[in-house]
């Protein structure tokens, strides 16, 4: 069986919209009959989803090294502050 991914049926695009690849992937099945596998690929091979840009549900993105940086700031003046009141 061809697997559709052009085009989606419209609630399988909604739930992508919304960044929800798993409702997708049921409503695509609930909607075409499709197996689990057959419905994941169809979703994941469809422009939307490709457009989006997004990693699996669950998935942590790698981008917050900035955070680490500003955590070590906050410690690093914690530390000044009550090396400096000690001082005093």
């Amino acid at each position: 069986m061809p697997i559709p991914t052009d085009p989606l049926p419209p609630e399988v695009l909604a739930a992508l919209q919304r960044g929800n690849k798993i409702e997708a992937i049921k409503l695509m099945r609930q909607l075409t009959g499709l197996g689990l596998k057959e419905a994941k690929d169809a979703v994941e091979a469809s422009p939307e989803h490709a457009q989006l840009g997004q990693g699996s549900p669950g998935e942590v993105g790698r981008s917050g090294s900035i955070g680490w940086v500003l955590l070590a700031l906050v410690v690093a003046a914690l530390i000044a502050f009550y090396l400096m009141r000690g001082q005093g």
